[in-house]
């Protein structure tokens, strides 16, 4: 739309020198000496106005024979200078503004921020220094982000690591100071302590606020952790509140409505203490484990408390939004490989979770742990500023942004086909190797080959295709081996589940350590415990899962001496019936919000000698799902398999058909021991209940299994003629 083949900024007074140069410097760092300042705006392509009316989060651009942004102050200007830097493209050695970018800027929601807390959970933060955080900084700004989220912790006292370069205390000091330089406001995620009184709580927590230049909000979260009642949590948080703002008198204080697990009717009494209007409360936040939906939250909270949404957009599995949250259909493999806090861009979910919560809340500062979630913090940052915005717009302004002088469209392309990468099994998506194949060649140009961002997204493409490979490997051998185990040829079965994985596998396999170690070194990324210093195997550490058994290989070879009937695991007798969570998936008609305690990924329990159909267990108060193919007047017997221990104080669980109760009682009765010891893992246990016939029609009919008092845990079920 406008090239320009150099850029001559001018900055007119009162607007501070930074932003003029935080324009040069970006532009600079693009193409070599392209931009510069000039003290004539007649010569300037690029000026810099001051705008009294624009708001302090607002910013205007006029787009004509030379471009005007214009702001009151530097966090207006920074978003100005974002807004032009995700709307322009290299064509040869000059520079191409995209689109006419002309308006004038205002957010739809008041908070818009993400946590980045210096500990050691994340899978990078914890390796920072000041500049990258710095870094960091700008380039959420220039998505709109006015809020930083981070977490103290009592000096000397938290848990460490060797990445850690400063004491917890130290950095907060500096990291509050760093975002006051950009006008970022400050968030504190500060939990409450075991063994504390409010007196201590609040004194402990004003000699740490005292020390921070800058602190406009503190977040106390509810649960997740927190084991208060409702009512001593809230007049915590109100002592809290008074001890901040003796301290930052326009700080704010914002506990969230999430819920401890062990205080039944906690919500109950959260919403009877806030209709007490405490003034020393400025406003709650709602996030995971809550207390209550977010529309009822609203519905009863007092009107005078706005809400923050808190959403988890870096994790995948055993969360509350997992991957395919409005379907729970992740297949097991990619869940397995991947695990929990892999590399994962989500813009068509994310966008779709943001218009679902957008009407209840005035903006959001997200969970996260690290840069594996970058593209959905620019995202999300992008729907907070402008609500309207398309998805293909703000993923396509962020390669232009970040990807500056590659193939950019290529690039969104690409980044929307990660998230495609993530549907159906992953042997039966071709669209993985069309992935693999688009970021290889990008990757081959040599263009960015030092561009973090772009090396965890290929990391990604790579990490789905050797999964993708070996599962579509093993399931060939599968097939040719169950032919031979059919006909008795168990000796040879098990040479064909013996093969090796062929030079090209292996050679894919080395590129993902490849691009780990080049991750590590560009941005701390922690894809392992031992060489790279993640948390723990969950905290990002995609080494430490991308080689579990994603098929039943592994299983069929640990229980070689029975292989003929493990061949037949999974296989229903005529006019019977076998249900996997993993292997068949989940009907969308549950009530209530479910949890999939996923267990595929957890090196310590896939250890070759897990059966897929096991994988994945169901957590939830009630389990319905259609069942067909059962012969009518027929006697059954239904066999569940449950995770965890028996409890024999669950007395109110029932098996229900077509709403008619065939069974009520103890959940844990008549252990199948033959069943589990031939083919469960430890850790899973049975339950089998009498089903007479007279429930049993021969036509398709809903089951249903439920218990008031606790989740039912299972992972499979198998309908059994008596």
């Amino acid at each position: 739309m406008k090239l320009f083949n150099s850029l001559n900024v001018y900055s007119e007074a009162p607007v501070p020198v930074f932003a003029a140069e935080l324009l040069c410097n970006e532009i600079n760092s693009r193409i070599d000496s392209f931009a510069s300042m000039t003290d004539s705006a007649g010569n300037a392509d690029i000026i810099l106005s001051y705008a009294e009316d624009a708001g302090r989060d607002g910013f205007i651009i006029t787009v004509g024979d030379c471009i005007v942004l214009s702001a009151e102050g530097i966090r207006g200007f920074v978003f100005a200078v974002g807004k032009f830097l995700r709307n322009i493209i290299k064509s040869e050695n000059a520079i191409e503004l995209v689109r006419d970018i002309s308006g004038r800027y205002s957010p739809d929601k008041s908070i818009r921020g993400h946590q980045l807390g210096y500990r050691t959970t994340p899978n990078t933060y914890d390796a920072w220094s000041y500049d990258d955080y710095y870094r960091y900084y700008l380039d959420l700004m220039f998505f709109g982000v006015n809020t930083v989220e981070h977490i103290p912790y009592q000096s000397g006292v938290s848990k460490r690591n060797r990445l850690m370069k400063y004491d917890e205390e130290e950095f907060l000091v500096r990291a509050s100071e760093l975002a006051d330089d950009l006008d970022l406001d400050v968030s504190l995620w500060h939990p409450n302590y075991d063994n504390e009184t409010d007196e201590s709580a609040a004194s402990r927590r004003k000699k740490l606020y005292a020390k921070l230049k800058r602190l406009d909000y503190v977040f106390i979260p509810g649960g997740d952790p927190g084991n208060l009642p409702a009512d001593v949590f809230i007049n915590r948080c109100i002592a809290v509140s008074k001890a901040l703002k003796e301290v930052h008198p326009e700080a704010q204080m914002w506990p969230s409505s999430q819920m401890p697990h062990n205080i039944p009717g906690w919500a109950d009494v959260f919403i009877k203490e806030m209709n007490r209007i405490p003034d020393e409360i400025d406003g709650i936040i709602y996030g995971p484990n809550h207390a209550l939906p977010l529309e009822e939250l609203r519905e009863k909270l007092p009107g005078k408390y706005p809400l923050r949404f808190y959403p988890d957009i870096t994790h995948n599995v055993r969360c509350e939004y997992p991957v395919h949250y409005y379907d729970n259909d992740w297949h097991f493999a990619l869940c397995t490989g991947l695990s929990r806090e892999c590399t994962n861009p989500r813009p068509l979910e994310y966008t779709r979770l943001y218009r679902e919560t957008r009407d209840y809340v005035i903006g959001s500062v997200s969970y996260s742990e690290g840069i594996t979630d970058d593209v959905n913090k620019a995202v999300w940052s992008a729907l907070d500023y402008d609500g309207s915005t398309d998805p293909a717009d703000a993923v396509a302004e962020y390669s232009r942004l970040f990807f500056f002088g590659a193939d950019t469209e290529k690039l969104s392309s690409l980044i929307f086909a990660l998230e495609k990468n993530w549907y159906g099994d992953p042997a039966e998506n071709d669209g993985i190797d069309e992935t693999f194949n688009g970021f290889s060649k990008l990757y081959d140009t040599g263009i960015l080959k030092e561009n973090w961002r772009f090396l965890q997204l290929y990391f990604r493409a790579v990490c789905d295709k050797v999964i993708r490979d070996r599962r579509s490997f093993e399931l060939k051998l599968i097939d040719e081996a169950y032919r031979q185990a059919k006909h008795a040829n168990t000796e040879k079965a098990i040479k064909i589940l013996s093969r090796d994985y062929d030079a090209e596998y292996k050679e894919l396999r080395k590129t993902v350590d490849f691009l780990a170690k080049k991750l590590f070194d560009l941005i701390g990324l922690q894809t392992d415990v031992g060489h790279y210093c993640a948390d723990n195997w969950e905290r990002g550490a995609v080494l430490e899962t991308i080689d579990l058994p994603v098929t039943d290989r592994a299983y069929l070879l640990s229980h070689r001496d029975d292989l003929p009937a493990q061949f037949e695991r999974n296989k229903a007798g005529e006019g019977e019936y076998h249900y996997s969570v993993a292997l068949n998936g989940i009907e969308r008609k549950q009530a209530g919000e479910m949890y999939l305690n996923f267990q595929g990924d957890r090196p310590g329990v896939n250890t070759g000698n897990l059966p897929t159909a096991l994988f994945n267990v169901y957590d939830n108060y009630s389990f319905v799902c259609d069942v067909d193919g059962l012969s009518e007047n027929t006697d059954y017997k239904l066999r569940v398999t449950y995770f965890g221990k028996p409890d024999d104080s669950v007395s109110d669980f029932s098996v229900t058909v077509d709403g008619r109760t065939a069974y009520s009682g103890k959940q844990f009765i008549n252990r199948d021991f033959e069943y589990e010891a031939r083919f469960c893992k430890e850790g899973f246990v049975t339950a089998v209940y009498d089903i007479p016939s007279e429930f049993i029609t021969g036509k398709r009919f809903t089951l249903k299994l439920s218990s008031e008092s606790e989740c039912i845990m299972f992972s499979e079920f198998s309908f059994l003629k008596k």
